[in-house]
């Protein structure tokens, strides 16, 4: 997607309830109630420290460097990357964090990491589904009723692998409006009800296309499992994320912001150079202050590289899902060539074979993040500079990077430009605003 915090440090937060330990329905809406409320008074800032892999202070391989140099060379402020090949992991950075003051950026800064969100909602909801708290066909209507026209028809499956037919809100205006508005609040029904004004693209399930309007929803399907009252029902998401992936994989640099614009602790500031000027920006926009509440299960998380690439080495090997689960989970629909989609995730292929992942466009920041399907190779990489403001290099040169991290090597100059023409087509945050 787009752009995203949660007043809220999980480092503080008092101990989370035992992960897949039944609880009556009282005691489940009492206990979560209590949890959010106290996710939500608290401020996310991640403390303890990870443990540093042994191989973190081993300098980036020549060419993972180049590659980011070339970025900084492009125009895009700063540039962090971390390579695994098998038991082997490096870091590597390039530019600054911060324009004004010049801060070289770190290994380890936060940034937003925008629809990669995705794939921690989707967890959640295949756990909820393991634990027969839900059915992946379980219409939309019998979960938010009334919320969606034909609502019966959709199912919560078809939110999930992006077959629901609905309108994407984050198209024009609404991501003009976010960034010219940066401190606004916006609610998930007021986000539904102006993406339901548009009429669906196609009948559910009858085709695949990107929407982050599914994600909204699904937000407010789990809200609904979890039967909170209304002022908490944006933070449930939060919660269900913290208690069942956060805590248990000590990803203690990941937080889900819920209105707080700001991003705490050592981060990367996001910016917008050169935006088109039919938009009316600045010609150098810092968009690091924004609510994220517009983005919310869509793209709200704000996490590092290494955290990420934890998440989904942990999920791409079965470590948080049951089987079942995790088949449907890797169950694919067809997208553009090359690409199929999963529930929240999607399998790429690459030049040295198949990745699992999901990218990331949020004002001011894209990402990435791939892993092999037996989690020995990963790359997860992020920018500060929004992919609407990028030149064709730029496209280019980013394809390169994220190649030469996962495969190891860098595809020659005319593959890369292939590969980028591909990939312009395939990933939603190199999707043009429109």
């Amino acid at each position: 997607m787009r752009i995203p915090r949660m007043h809220t440090t999980m480092s503080e937060v008092s101990e989370p309830p035992v992960i897949g330990r039944p609880m009556s329905g009282a005691v489940r809406r009492r206990g979560c109630a209590l949890a959010m409320i106290a996710i939500a008074s608290v401020a996310v800032s991640g403390s303890p420290v990870r443990a540093q892999a042994a191989t973190a202070a081993a300098p980036a391989p020549p060419a993972l460097q180049l590659a980011l140099d070339k970025l900084v060379g492009d125009g895009v402020p700063g540039v962090i990357a971390l390579q695994r090949q098998g038991q082997k992991q490096w870091h590597a950075t390039a530019g600054v964090a911060n324009l004004r003051t010049q801060e070289p950026i770190r290994a380890r800064d936060r940034f937003r990491i925008g629809s990669i969100t995705k794939a921690y909602v989707s967890t959640v909801v295949l756990q909820l589904a393991a634990e027969r708290r839900l059915s992946l066909d379980d219409s939309v209507e019998h979960w938010l009723p009334g919320v969606v026209p034909n609502g019966d028809a959709i199912t919560v499956g078809q939110l999930m692998n992006h077959t629901s037919g609905l309108y994407s809100y984050t198209d024009l205006p609404f991501s003009l409006q976010v960034i010219r508005e940066p401190l606004r609040t916006w609610r998930p029904r007021q986000i539904v009800r102006g993406a339901v004004a548009h009429p669906p693209l196609f009948a559910p399930g009858t085709r695949h296309s990107y929407s982050n309007t599914n994600y909204i929803l699904l937000g407010m399907v789990i809200a609904a499992v979890d039967d909170v009252a209304a002022p908490l029902q944006m933070a449930s998401p939060a919660f269900e994320i913290h208690r069942r992936i956060v805590a248990p994989l000590r990803l203690w640099k990941t937080s889900f912001p819920l209105t707080d614009p700001d991003i705490h602790g050592p981060h990367v500031h996001g910016y917008a150079i050169d935006p088109p000027p039919e938009l009316g920006l600045p010609r150098v926009l810092d968009t690091t202050r924004i609510n994220p509440s517009w983005a919310w299960t869509a793209g709200a998380i704000v996490s590092t590289v290494d955290d990420v690439a934890d998440f989904h080495r942990a999920l791409f090997t079965g470590r948080l899902l049951d089987p079942d689960q995790q088949r449907e989970l890797q169950t694919t629909v067809p997208g553009e060539p090359g690409q199929d989609w999963g529930l929240g995730v999607y399998r790429l292929q690459t030049p040295c074979g198949p990745a699992w992942g999901h990218d990331g466009g949020v004002p001011g920041y894209a990402s990435i993040s791939l892993t092999s399907p037996d989690g020995a190779r990963q790359a997860v990489m992020m920018l500060n500079r929004d992919a609407n403001t990028w030149t064709e290099q730029t496209s280019v040169d980013f394809v390169s990077a994220v190649f030469t991290a996962f495969c190891g090597q860098a595809p020659s100059a005319a593959r890369a430009r292939s590969l980028a023409a591909d990939m312009a087509r395939t990933l939603p945050s190199l999707q043009r605003l429109r």
